[in-house]
């Protein structure tokens, strides 16, 4: 594996001080590290879109999009004398260093669930200097997508013994979330519906989660499903001087299954 051109780096370090500079642009000037904030997210998405869609040109573009404002970031908590870029790097390279003892450190581990365990539990000790409880799910990011949130709780609790012992005894409980949605849909109790909907959502996840499937990336490629047959069935139907304004389900349904048969 290659390592990243120091040229390259310094190249685009020293765009983002020209931007930044005198002569600079006064939007730039302007941006405040939480001002970038929605910036970030909205490149981290793009970016995790154009792997999913198996494209490497986008996959180019994101990622340097992404690195820019990691720069652009740097730069501004430099300025303020908060920390530097470099800083940021030899951070992570000590974290990652300090979290593979088994790579860099000669410790042994016999399979991945021990190695998840030390992982956590080298997580946990880094916590040790600072402020407040320490529990399993305080580095849990409370902005996470919700299906993103409900895999790693999920996870993280299995790894404490926090978790039915079978998958057959998991996929019993998820029945019982099923039973107790559908008591709440018949009694017509919002409130109730919403929650206990919640709870199945959760159970599913935990389901997925015990057969190799992440529920936030198996529905994203759902969503990316479905949004390319309907392109196509409103291709077919443009290109046969069709209205779709005027279908009905059958009309649809027709349409559907064609796509579906061409796939």
């Amino acid at each position: 594996m290659s390592d990243i051109s120091k040229d390259s780096l310094a190249n685009l370090r020293r765009v983002v001080s020209a931007l930044l500079g005198p002569d600079g642009c006064p939007w730039d000037q302007k941006q405040t590290p939480r001002s970038l904030c929605d910036y970030v997210l909205e490149e981290a998405s793009e970016l995790v879109e154009a792997v999913r869609a198996d494209d490497p040109q986008g996959a180019l573009e994101e990622m340097g999009d992404l690195l820019f404002l990691v720069c652009f970031l740097g730069a501004l908590y430099e300025a303020k004398g908060a920390f530097t870029l470099n800083d940021a790097f030899d951070a992570a390279r000590a974290k990652m260093i300090r979290r593979h003892p088994h790579v860099f450190a000669g410790a042994v581990v016999n399979n991945q669930e021990e190695l998840l365990r030390n992982w956590e539990r080298i997580k946990r000790s880094e916590k040790g200097g600072s402020q407040g409880s320490h529990g399993i799910f305080d580095s849990l990011p409370s902005g996470l997508p919700a299906l993103l949130k409900a895999y790693r709780l999920n996870a993280k609790a299995a790894r404490h013994h926090f978790t039915w012992e079978s998958d057959q005894a998991q996929c019993d409980a998820l029945k019982v979330e099923w039973d107790e949605l559908q008591h709440a849909v018949a009694a017509k109790d919002a409130n109730a519906t919403e929650a206990e909907f919640g709870d199945y959502l959760f159970s599913l996840v935990e389901y997925g989660r015990r057969l190799g499937v992440k529920a936030n990336a198996a529905l994203e490629g759902a969503n990316a499903k479905f949004l390319s047959r309907f392109r196509k069935m409103e291709e077919l139907a443009q290109s046969r001087g069709l209205d779709t304004a005027l279908f009905n389900l059958a009309d649809w349904d027709t349409l559907w299954d064609e796509v579906k048969a061409g796939e």
